[in-house]
C-alpha cells in the first residue's frame, strides 16, 4: 500500500509513539531475557574486571591517574549500551519483517513506512536510555563514578549506540533471511571493537597499523566522548569531532532506515 492510498495518515509524532507503544506491549512481557544482557552482563563485567582484575592494576597515567574501575566505568557503559543497539538492530529488525510480519500489519494501517522507521529508532533509543541510566545507577552504588560528568557519558554512550544502531537497522530492513550475516557483525564487528576500541586499554598501547581501523569505530568516539565527560578532561576540538563523526553516522544511517523501510513495504 502507497502513502498515496492512505487515509488520515495520523501526524507524525502521534504514529511515532504509537508503533513505540506497540514494541512496548510486547516488551513489558519479555523484558527479562533482555534485562540480563543489557545490564546484568554489563554490571557482572564491572565487577569482574573493575573490582576484581582492576585491584591489581595501580592507578598510573593509563587509568588518569584513578583507580581501574573508575576508568573503566564510563567506557563500559558505551560498550554495553553499543552492545545492546547491536542485538536490538538486527533479530528483532528482520523477526518484525519476517518471522512475525507486524512490521507488514502496521504498514497496512495509517501509519507510513517512514513513522514506522523512526518508531522502531526511538523503540531502539528508549531501550538504551533505561539500560544505560540503570548500569550507571549500579556502578554510582559501586564507587566507580567519579563525578556528574558522568551524565555526559550518558549522552556519550547513547550516541555511539545510535551511530552503530542506525546503519545496522538499515542493513537488516534489506535481509530476507537471517543466514551468517547477523553472526558476522557480532563476531568480526562487534566482539573485536568491544575489545580494541579503548574500552579496557588506551588505545595507544595497540600497534600503529591498527589505531586507523580503531578511530573508524563509534565506540571508540563514544568511549572518548565518555570519558572526556566523565573525568572532565574534554577538549573543544576533539570533543567536536567526535559529535560529529557520531552525529554523521546517525543522519546517514537514519536516511536509509527510513529509505529500506519504504522500498520494502511501499509495495
Amino acid at each position: 500500500m502507497t502513502t498515496a492510498t492512505r487515509a488520515h495518515v495520523p501526524a507524525t509524532p502521534t504514529a511515532v509513539w504509537l508503533v513505540v507503544e506497540g514494541l512496548w506491549a510486547w516488551y513489558r512481557r519479555n523484558w527479562r531475557s533482555s534485562a540480563v544482557s543489557s545490564v546484568i552482563e554489563p554490571v557482572l563485567f564491572l565487577l569482574a574486571l573493575g573490582l576484581g582484575f582492576g585491584s591489581q592494576i595501580q592507578p598510573s597515567a593509563a587509568t588518569g591517574g584513578l583507580p581501574y574501575v573508575q576508568y573503566l566505568a564510563p567506557a563500559l557503559v558505551v560498550a554495553s549500551a553499543l552492545q545492546t543497539a547491536a542485538f536490538e538492530s538486527t533479530y528483532p529488525v528482520l523477526a518484525a519483517f519476517k518471522w512475525k510480519g507486524t512490521f507488514l500489519g502496521v504498514a497496512s494501517t495509517p501509519i507510513t513506512s517512514t513513522q514506522l522507521a523512526l518508531g522502531q529508532l526511538l523503540w531502539i533509543f528508549l531501550r538504551l536510555s533505561v539500560s544505560s541510566v540503570a548500569f550507571l545507577v549500579i556502578a554510582a552504588l559501586l564507587g566507580a563514578v567519579t563525578s556528574l560528568g558522568v551524565i555526559g557519558s550518558l549522552f556519550a554512550a547513547l550516541l555511539a549506540a545510535m551511530a552503530f544502531a542506525a546503519p545496522v537497522v538499515a542493513y537488516s530492513a534489506t535481509l530476507q533471511s537471517e543466514g551468517q550475516q547477523f553472526s558476522a557483525i557480532f563476531r568480526f564487528i562487534v566482539v573485536p571493537m568491544t575489545v580494541f576500541a579503548g574500552t579496557f586499554f588506551p588505545v595507544d598501547q595497540l600497534p600503529a597499523w591498527v589505531r586507523p581501523i580503531v578511530w573508524l569505530t563509534p565506540l571508540w568516539h563514544g568511549t572518548e566522548l565518555s570519558r572526556a565527560s566523565a573525568f572532565g578532561t574534554g577538549e573543544f576540538f576533539p570533543v567536536l569531532g567526535h559529535l560529529a563523526f557520531l552525529v554523521a553516522l546517525v543522519v546517514i544511517g537514519g536516511h536509509f532506515v527510513v529509505r529500506n523501510f519504504a522500498r520494502r513495504l511501499e509495495v
